[in-house]
């Protein structure tokens, strides 16, 4: 049976660290992804910081779920490649120390043709990370965009076995046209984070507008039947995109979760 951990983007909060934390034990979260780079940077992190963070968690009842680590540009791009491959491994190294497993961040584009010149160049990028991930026992998970999951799936077939997880976003897959429940059938056995994130597509507008969890098209019911049809071990969660009343959303989604496995 799939077990509930809930995890919270503490961006979504839009408070300072300390109180993120705090708020996040208060509404009810299990765990807490943490950004790499605006909330807490791996090259300030030293041992009695990491000591002095695992007792604040321990006294909030919290885990760090992932580590949210945003690259400016992705693993397809070659300039600054090798500085961007080594902080990455340098927020592996900090997840691990964290106690975490996943560090999420979105890889760039993946052309149809993995001969192409910059899916050669992520290919090469993605495999030495995963090595890496390998001997340090925290994985590099990619954050589904606007990509099909076959497109990723494609990709993942293409890297040794175990060099690069999925941080699994149904709403993106919602509002960008795309069966999220198709891409799950495909991923499931790769995924590491899966987001509670709801969306629809404003056909109007052409574009996706992710809405408050439960309000919007994602089947989150039938996504979670897949993931333990999978044995998902993972957190869910939560992350909320709004400036109005963040934590009351926050808190409205982790009891919607709540509910939903009562």
């Amino acid at each position: 049976m799939l077990k509930l951990k809930k995890g919270l983007c503490l961006e979504s909060l839009r408070q300072p660290l300390k109180k993120a934390l705090a708020t996040a034990s208060e509404i009810g979260a299990d765990g807490v992804e943490i950004n790499a780079r605006t909330e807490l940077r791996p090259t300030e992190l030293s041992r009695t910081g990491v000591r002095h963070l695992k007792k604040m968690l321990a006294d909030l009842n919290l885990q760090v779920s992932a580590i949210y680590f945003p690259t400016r540009r992705g693993y397809d791009e070659p300039e600054d490649l090798e500085r961007r491959i080594n902080a990455t491994k340098q927020a592996i190294d900090m997840a691990y120390q964290l106690g975490a497993k996943v560090v999420t961040n979105r890889i760039g584009w993946i052309p149809d043709d993995l001969t192409d010149p910059r899916g050669q160049t992520l290919l090469q990028a993605l495999t030495e990370i995963g090595l890496y991930s390998q001997r340090s026992g925290a994985w590099l998970a990619a954050r589904t965009t606007g990509e099909s999951g076959e497109t990723l799936k494609g990709l993942i077939d293409h890297l040794p076995p175990m060099a690069l997880g999925v941080d699994f976003d149904p709403a993106e897959f919602t509002m960008q046209g795309h069966s999220a429940d198709q891409a799950l059938q495909g991923l499931g056995s790769h995924v590491m984070n899966f987001r509670a994130r709801d969306g629809v597509r404003d056909l109007s507008l052409g574009r996706g507008l992710e809405v408050q969890l439960g309000r919007g098209s994602v089947d989150l019911a039938g996504l979670l039947g897949r993931l333990e049809e999978n044995r998902y071990q993972g957190y869910i969660t939560i992350e909320r995109d709004s400036e109005t009343d963040p934590v009351v959303q926050c808190a409205q989604s982790i009891e919607y979760l709540d509910n939903l496995f009562s």
